[in-house]
């Protein structure tokens, strides 16, 4: 959908004509762009911003390529931002070899190539840094373009990218390429806001068809009936699966150390081996591959056994040419060096197309797997969740050895946003008519549950912004107390809370004519029935009081004669004496009116929660924000002294230090904890505060956004 006028939608009809740019950059393609790129394109051509909301694969990026095309004609900068490095390398050489390298630069924290240049290519936190830093790099900024912006919710970095769309001059055109979520017109209507004329442009076409598939043992099987479009789940799985559970009574799986027969029942269920499975999807003619594996060393430890066990996917001719590419690319790694790299195995494997692709290794090294991927001389790639990210490498299908994944705190199912975005790599636009994605079937997977998390094909995109101790030093230092708690109170965080407000009022005000109809349902013509109904409510919550303290004596905890017991009874009896005396005890209807009166206290118990709801959602991001000020006040990171905060020498060091654990580090270097360590103690101290763990039951990757 977008948001363009009457007069708008004429323009854009009549745009090949009226917008040169427009027709410029279609004479560089040589390819029909879809409608919805053509939209996107075109609201840029008008000057407005723009929200693209599309799957994986579908082309968002050619929007981001006329906003690098439209600056180039103005003489502005663009900058491209990324979530990871992985994905900021494939996009800097791809514009490189574009516009060649004097007119592109890199910045990813650990490379800075190029930083001056008219395109560069950055990772968000970068961006971030550089507005916080008032850089000069922002002189001349024209456009930026925020690739996978849906990351924004992610809990530990999405404040980053609230953080650049907030503090951006508003002068620059800014490009959002979101996955398919839920509620883009909601995202749209905030970027609106806090941005200026914003257009939303959705689709949810998949350039490529999906056909999803289970492996069952060593079958494979439709997730879903033929024909179904995703609505019913395939009866032979169900049936299979159903079958695979049943356990004859009396029936002792030996050996195995529980009874229970559902758990035998799981265990019946075989889980064929990762090099089975490479050899089933090429007998079913669906490689190349990407097998989804949610732990690096599960990755290695694949690319192992398919070459113990003797896996080839490559004629001679294929592995002359892998040699060649290996050799050329990783001159410049010394020979000492290339045993310890682990360089002879990993070349082994590419030259039988197999290959591991994870944060782990040497960049140079990914470099190489991504181009032989292209290339089609490696056929299956098994990855960490990170090449789901934005890297171009789509394959004919995409396995999940399984549905969840630790999560950095506990193992957790993968959520549909999370499937979406992986299966999202099945199908080469332009290749293959179908992708494949193909769901590794074991016990304790539920065939209804699979096929409700694979038919969902978007998900919300919900904030997680809270400031953080760097973010409030950083505000303070550019705009003053003031300017920075209104600046906080525009978060998507709390447009959403704000939003959800408005939805929970609009539920007190129902509550509120329910408890109108109640109070007039137990009205008494003998007397106030509220004031009775409270006394009777008053007398029944001593009497609990008091049963539960017969239950503890009878424990031989004897609290029966505590001065606390003795005065409860002595209310409990004047309580029975006014209930008693009161008018509204001798109505023959009491009980009735009682009923009502209990449904009055329910509904007034819900309305104190509501409003409590909403005083605890309205303004909380700069409720949160004015504590962390407090904080950093009695911590002698900001002085109150004048009439608004100054940031002080110890706040200017807190300032630049970027990380979850940042006032943690700050108080460390200004306490001089860390003076007396030696090397290898220093060393261990630094490793606790940027530890990513690696083994599967204790690592996770980089996350892509929950759903």
């Amino acid at each position: 959908m977008d948001n363009l006028t009457a007069s708008e939608r004429y323009q854009r009809a009549k745009s090949k004509r009226a917008s040169p740019s427009f027709d410029s950059f279609l004479e560089l393609l040589d390819f029909q762009l879809d409608p919805f790129q053509e939209q996107a394109c075109e609201a840029l051509a008008l000057g407005k911003g723009v929200l693209v909301a599309a799957p994986t694969g579908a082309g968002k990026t050619v929007v981001g390529e006329f906003a690098i095309h439209l600056a180039i004609e103005k003489n502005q900068k663009v900058f491209y931002t990324t979530p990871i490095k992985a994905l900021s390398n494939q996009k800097y050489a791809e514009l490189v070899t574009r516009y060649g390298p004097d007119r592109v630069g890199l910045l990813t924290g650990d490379i800075n190539n190029n930083s001056e240049a008219q395109i560069v290519v950055m990772t968000t936190e970068v961006l971030r840094n550089m507005i916080y830093a008032n850089s000069e790099s922002l002189i001349d900024l024209g456009y930026v373009v925020m690739d996978e912006v849906h990351y924004l919710a992610d809990r530990f970095r999405g404040a980053v990218w609230e953080e650049v769309i907030l503090h951006l001059p508003k002068d620059v055109v800014l490009v959002s390429l979101s996955a398919t979520v839920s509620n883009a017109e909601e995202f749209g209507a905030w970027l609106d806001e806090v941005r200026g004329d914003t257009v939303i442009v959705v689709s949810e076409v998949r350039p490529v068809p999906l056909d999803q598939h289970v492996l069952f043992g060593d079958e494979l099987l439709e997730l879903f009936e033929p024909g179904t479009k995703g609505q019913r789940v395939s009866a032979e799985l169900v049936r299979r699966h159903s079958a695979k559970l049943r356990v004859p009574i009396g029936k002792i799986n030996k050996g195995k150390k529980s009874n229970n027969a559902f758990d035998r029942g799981l265990s019946r269920i075989p889980k064929v081996s990762k090099p089975e499975v490479v050899e089933i999807l090429d007998d079913n003619d669906l490689l190349p591959a990407i097998f989804f594996i949610f732990s690096r060393v599960g990755c290695d430890t694949a690319v192992r056994s398919c070459l113990q066990r003797g896996v080839r996917l490559t004629c001679r001719e294929q592995q002359d040419e892998i040699r060649e590419i290996v050799e050329r690319k990783c001159s410049s790694i010394a020979e000492e060096d290339l045993d310890t790299l682990g360089y002879f195995d990993w070349l082994s494997g590419l030259e039988r197309g197999i290959a591991a692709h994870h944060a782990g290794m040497l960049p140079a090294f990914k470099e190489v797997v991504e181009e032989l991927f292209l290339k089609k001389l490696v056929k299956v790639v098994f990855a960490t969740e990170t090449l789901a990210l934005g890297i171009n490498m789509p394959a004919r299908t995409v396995v999940l050895e399984r549905l969840d994944k630790f999560n950095g705190e506990s193992r957790v199912q993968i959520t549909p946003g999370e499937y979406t975005q992986l299966t999202g790599r099945a199908g080469r636009r332009g290749i293959d008519t179908l992708g494949h994605s193909v769901i590794q079937w074991s016990g304790n997977l539920d065939p209804a549950s699979v096929a409700g998390l694979a038919s969902r094909r978007s998900y919300p995109l919900v904030s997680p912004f809270k400031p953080t101790a760097n973010m409030a030093v950083n505000l303070i230092d550019a705009f003053g107390r003031s300017r920075a708690r209104q600046v906080l109170e525009t978060s998507f965080a709390q447009f959403q809370a704000d939003r959800s407000v408005v939805g929970m009022a609009r539920g007190i005000r129902d509550k509120q004519i329910s408890l109108d109809g109640y109070a007039k349902s137990m009205e008494c013509h003998l007397g106030d029935f509220f004031h009775y109904s409270s006394i009777r409510r008053e007398l029944t919550d001593i009497e609990k009081v008091l049963a539960v303290g017969n239950t503890r004596a009878e424990r031989g905890k004897d609290i029966r004669q505590t001065k606390g017991r003795h005065e409860l009874e002595r209310k409990l009896a004047e309580l029975k004496v006014r209930m008693k005396t009161h008018p509204c005890h001798s109505c023959k209807d009491r009980e009735t009116h009682a009923r009502w009166a209990e449904r009055w206290w329910k509904m007034q118990r819900e309305t104190k929660a509501t409003i409590d709801q909403i005083e605890g959602r309205t303004n909380q991001v700069a409720s949160t924000f004015d504590k962390i000020c407090e904080l950093l006040i009695e911590l002698d990171y900001l002085d109150d002294k004048d009439q608004d905060l100054a940031v002080t020498d110890s706040g200017r060091m807190l300032a630049r230090i970027y990380g979850e654990r940042d006032l943690l580090v700050s108080e460390a270097i200004r306490n001089k904890s860390w003076e007396s360590l030696d090397a290898a103690g220093l060393a261990a101290m630094a490793a606790a505060l940027v530890y990513e763990p690696r083994r599967d039951d204790e690592g996770f990757e980089p996350r892509v956004p929950k759903g």
